[in-house]
């Protein structure tokens, strides 16, 4: 199995402990490389730097929320040169019914959202929808 087949995925979550188990979850049942960050400035900083299929962004963060940092990231991307394609988005929110969360799944590229308390499945069903080719272990 070549590297070029791993699918990667950027988490931000201020939420370290929730971040982790994340990352766990997605890297022990699914074939994928995951970089985390608890802080967006950073998060936005390693998504100029690489390629990504998937960001899996925390909707409520200090200072920039989750759709912020995908907008301006997005910014970034159709400008450069060549464009660079905007992976799908899925915002993890503890206020799923909120009115701005729902209004943002309107928007390009947010695919999803999983709200918090999730269960792990959950979060693996929606990360195998976005990523249709993505390979589960075991």
């Amino acid at each position: 199995m070549s590297d070029a087949a791993l699918k990667k995925i950027l988490i931000v979550d201020d939420d370290v402990g929730l971040m982790r188990v994340m990352r766990e979850a997605l890297t022990s049942m699914l074939r994928c490389e995951v970089e985390t960050s608890p802080k967006p400035e950073y998060g936005f900083e390693l998504a100029l730097k690489k390629t990504y299929d998937l960001f899996l962004f925390d909707f409520q963060m200090p200072m920039i929320d989750g759709a912020m940092l995908f907008f301006l990231i997005g910014k970034v991307y159709n400008h450069s040169v060549p464009p660079r394609v905007v992976p799908p988005l899925l915002l993890v929110t503890g206020k799923g019914d909120e009115k701005r969360a729902q209004e943002l799944l309107q928007e390009a590229g947010v695919r999803g959202l999983v709200p918090k308390p999730f269960a792990i499945n959950r979060l693996i069903e929606k990360v195998k929808e976005c990523l249709p080719g993505i390979e589960a272990i075991g």
